[in-house]
């Protein structure tokens, strides 16, 4: 179906970007070679280090005459293999279009080139008063232009929402070649249909986004984050729902399983607090006056304690608030140390049925005899899942995954959830989008599709089976 890259197409992507952004020899190849997936892994033939949406358009038709596969990439953080490419050919990257082009001050809004750090567009604007929420766990890593890709949250999502609430504009680079810009600093556009929107979480198959404006809020002036440990993950899940009820929309609602932060423990060395709570909530509230967040903290910390909670413990400053989020900051680093190999899922359920979902994972664990550490998002109800291989020989655990993976989907979805709550489709679970989706759903998905890039030459491989 694809072309080779052969000697022609370097020479005319190095008259392109130039002879220092064309990497060909295996070395300088690796890093492209893989995202954060465990296990996922393909070799492109070349890649190619744009700075602009010129050469970024002059790439991809090059790549339409040539017929060779084109894969869009950001730093590579990403969770399910969408910047892997799965069918060699050309990797286009990113990552020196970086820069944070304006903060306006009057309109609220920053413009943004998508290699961006996304910890970087937090610092710079909040140096300016200015804030801007989705905070995923790699901020300080990963790439705006990724975020858009995969439409990505974190613990801010459950109160501020998540990337594609904050994108007024975006400039695209389509697949025959052709730039176009949507949006732009508008709080208010229904002029057709939002592409804005359809490229928000697409996953890198039906454009390149190379400029993007997105909405800013008011940095709030004050933030307390409580810790909260329960003897039973049913009290906690209780807790949460309590909390909305009584009208009190905290910031973030984390939670951890007690073997996610056992396994923290091992890694530092060190006992944590509370370490044989079955489960612990970690609650950020904040505002604009210590009074009304003083009065949502009264109202939180006595509900934790009404359904049972062993202790609150409370952080006002920033050195106490990062001991209280130090465990939950470093339960995927102690998972790769625990089981450097390891599955990771981020499926979604409706806050109230995260009980039987986590209580049904644990029963698949046993059931199967695999070590599954569950945390996540317990505010927005996306649970990140963890199957570790431990000592599993190779052979079983390959056997093995496929059905924990469809068994842990299957239980989701009953539940009335998903397959993935922020992660994405990408290449690892793309033969499981018809548990998730009806046939009808795929094929307007695929249509939609064909008619950005009829040729498939855009990162191929991806969500669709």
């Amino acid at each position: 179906m694809y072309e080779k890259v052969d000697a022609g197409i370097i020479e005319a992507l190095r008259r392109i970007v130039g002879e220092s952004n064309v990497l060909v020899d295996s070395e300088a190849l690796e890093p492209y070679t893989h995202d954060e997936t465990v296990g996922l892994r393909a070799d492109p033939e070349v890649v190619a280090r744009v700075r602009s949406a010129g050469q970024a358009a002059e790439i991809f038709r090059l790549a339409q005459r040539e017929r060779v596969p084109v894969t869009p990439r950001g730093a590579g953080y990403g969770l399910s293999g969408g910047a892997v490419p799965t069918c060699g050919g050309i990797v286009l990257s990113l990552e020196k279009m970086n820069r944070i082009l304006e903060i306006d001050q009057e309109n609220l809004m920053v413009t943004v080139e998508p290699g961006a750090i996304t910890g970087d567009i937090h610092r710079a604007v909040e140096a300016e008063g200015l804030f801007y929420p989705p905070d995923p766990a790699s901020l300080d890593s990963c790439t705006i232009g990724g975020n858009i890709a995969e439409d990505a949250g974190g613990p801010r999502a459950v109160k501020y929402g998540v990337t594609r609430h904050y994108v007024c504009g975006l400039e695209a680079v389509l697949p025959s070649g052709e730039i176009v810009t949507c949006g732009g600093k508008l709080v208010k556009n229904v002029t057709g249909y939002n592409l804005i929107q359809l490229l928000i979480g697409s996953e890198g198959t039906l454009a390149v986004v190379t400029k993007i404006v997105l909405r800013l809020l008011p940095l709030p002036k004050v933030q307390v984050d409580l810790l909260v440990p329960f003897d039973d993950f049913q009290a906690a899940a209780d807790t949460v729902s309590d909390i909305i009820a009584h009208r009190v929309l905290p910031t973030t609602i984390e939670f951890m399983e007690r073997d996610s932060v056992l396994a923290v423990e091992r890694l530092l060395e060190r006992e944590l607090p509370h370490r044989d709570a079955a489960a612990h909530l970690l609650i950020q509230l904040d505002g604009n006056s210590q009074e009304a967040v003083d009065a949502d903290y009264e109202v939180v910390g006595e509900l934790c304690l009404k359904h049972g909670a062993l202790d609150v413990l409370v952080a006002r400053d920033s050195r106490t608030r990062d001991r209280l989020w130090e465990a939950r900051r470093l339960i995927i680093d102690a998972l790769n140390h625990a089981s450097p190999v390891n599955h990771m899922e981020d499926v979604v359920v409706p806050r109230a049925e995260l009980p039987p979902l986590l209580q049904g994972i644990k029963e698949i664990g046993r059931r199967h005899d695999v070590r599954v550490v569950c945390f996540g998002h317990s505010g927005d109800g996306n649970v990140h899942v963890n199957v570790l291989k431990d000592e599993i020989p190779d052979e079983r655990w390959e056997t093995l995954m496929p059905k924990v993976t469809e068994e842990i989907y299957t239980l989701a979805l009953s539940l009335g959830g998903t397959i993935t709550g922020e992660h994405g489709i990408g290449a690892t679970r793309r033969r499981y989008l018809h548990l998730a989706l009806d046939e009808t759903q795929i094929e307007l998905m695929r249509g939609i599709r064909a008619v950005f890039d009829p040729h498939h030459i855009l990162n191929p491989g991806k969500i669709f089976p």
